[in-house]
């Protein structure tokens, strides 16, 4: 698995012109990618990573502030652009893998007790963030 993390001070997710999920900072927007061979021990992983990363003000995470994370799929994270014009998709799991892992992200944040929003998994969203820094890091599981 990998995500982009971006330290907010709010974000929200947009389809069709209605607002379908937002965090209030300080808290995490988490773009989230899967590939072919991420499962159980990888989406545990991602969500001790996001819910412990020391990276808000103060080397504070997001449990230890009460933050929310907007969590967002996006396969695009694993796209190659070594040859050609045009990225690869390959490395990149296909939606009837990678939506029940993004969820299972999402809900392992949950049980952790964070406040969590989501995008929806293929459709076309406008993603809008204050980003705080800025402040951004990729993690890779």
């Amino acid at each position: 698995m990998r995500a982009v993390l971006q330290r907010v001070d709010g974000a929200r997710v947009v389809v069709a012109g209605e607002e379908i999920g937002a965090v209030e900072g300080p808290g995490l927007l988490a773009l989230v990618a899967a590939t072919h061979t991420d499962g159980p021990d990888e989406v545990a992983t991602m969500v001790r990573k996001i819910a412990e990363l020391r990276i808000l003000a103060e080397e504070k995470s997001v449990e230890d502030v009460g933050g929310g994370v907007l969590v967002v799929s996006q396969f695009t994270l694993y796209g190659r652009t070594v040859k050609g014009r045009r990225p690869s998709w390959s490395d990149a799991a296909p939606g009837s893998v990678a939506e029940p892992l993004v969820d299972a992200v999402a809900e392992g944040l949950r049980e952790r007790g964070v406040r969590v929003a989501t995008g929806r998994f293929g459709a076309d969203m406008r993603v809008e963030l204050c980003n705080d820094g800025p402040f951004t890091v990729i993690v890779d599981v």
